[in-house]
């Protein structure tokens, strides 16, 4: 209890500070979501969220690293070089072989959303384009179950529901940390989002919440985003997605093997799936 009333205190007293772009909150999730490469089995990723009163920024703190990498011919080629040292083994019989299961920094995670009053901005990779797209704030709508009840990292939550973009979420937020943003693009109630699911299995859950005081540094340059609309978009991104293979073997000139069958992309792995 005496951590929450020091965590209220310092939010109350940030509500003026200027800077809009400097966060005070921070919060890592586990985000879930159906493998539709292994239909029943799930995947997860670390995500991360900064906010303060009127901002967020939803991203992958890796994907971030290798964008900042990314952004000069010098960072570039450091990071291939670190990639390079970690992944490529040569044999004894002067075989070449990659190796991605010893680590080193590689971007997974092409979202990046920034939220205010106003609206959401969202940057992505959907098929094959890097891709952009706005939409209203006020988009979502809710409905608060004040009588359900749940403890999420010692914060009173509760239960809040909204059907968004052809799914039913059911989240649980708490008033301890007075700002209008959670994961994803779960936006618009008096506090903040810990945890959240849906139908289909995709899940949200906070599993830290700090304060901080650091940058919502905007996208890197180096990267051409197009503006897109989001349907179409979203229907292109699981027509890649179920032609993948064939559309690489192709490209590569070689023949997938005789009754191959690749695993068929479907709306209900999206989590948008109102397209």
């Amino acid at each position: 209890m005496k951590n929450i009333l020091t965590f209220i205190t310092f939010l109350l007293s940030i509500l003026t500070i200027n800077g809009q772009d400097i966060a005070e909150i921070c919060a890592v999730y586990t985000y879930t979501y159906p493998n539709y490469k292994e239909e029943g089995k799930m995947k997860t990723k670390e995500m991360t969220l900064l906010a303060n009163s009127t901002d967020s920024k939803w991203f992958n703190r890796m994907s971030e690293y290798c964008d900042s990498m990314c952004s000069t011919p010098q960072g570039r080629k450091q990071l291939q070089d670190i990639q390079f040292a970690a992944w490529v083994e040569f044999g004894a019989d002067g075989s070449i072989s990659v190796n991605k299961n010893n680590n080193a920094p590689e971007k997974q995670v092409y979202q990046y959303i920034y939220t205010n009053s106003q609206e959401l901005s969202v940057y992505d990779k959907l098929g094959e384009q890097m891709s952009t797209y706005t939409e209203p704030y006020q988009e979502m709508e809710w409905e608060i179950v004040s009588d359900s009840t749940l403890n999420i990292l010692g914060f009173e939550c509760m239960m809040a529901t909204t059907s968004y973009h052809g799914r039913d979420w059911k989240v649980w937020f708490t008033l301890d940390v007075p700002v209008m943003f959670g994961p994803w693009k779960l936006r618009g109630l008096p506090g903040l989002i810990l945890k959240a699911d849906a139908n289909g299995g995709f899940a949200f859950e906070a599993k830290e919440v700090g304060r901080i005081s650091e940058r919502m540094l905007p996208i890197y340059p180096g990267v051409n985003y197009e503006k897109v609309d989001r349907k179409k978009a979203l229907a292109d991104h699981q027509y890649l997605m179920s032609h993948l293979e064939s559309i690489r073997s192709a490209s590569a000139g070689i023949a997938l093997p005789p009754g191959f069958k690749e695993p068929e992309y479907l709306p209900k792995h999206a989590i948008e799936c109102d397209y």
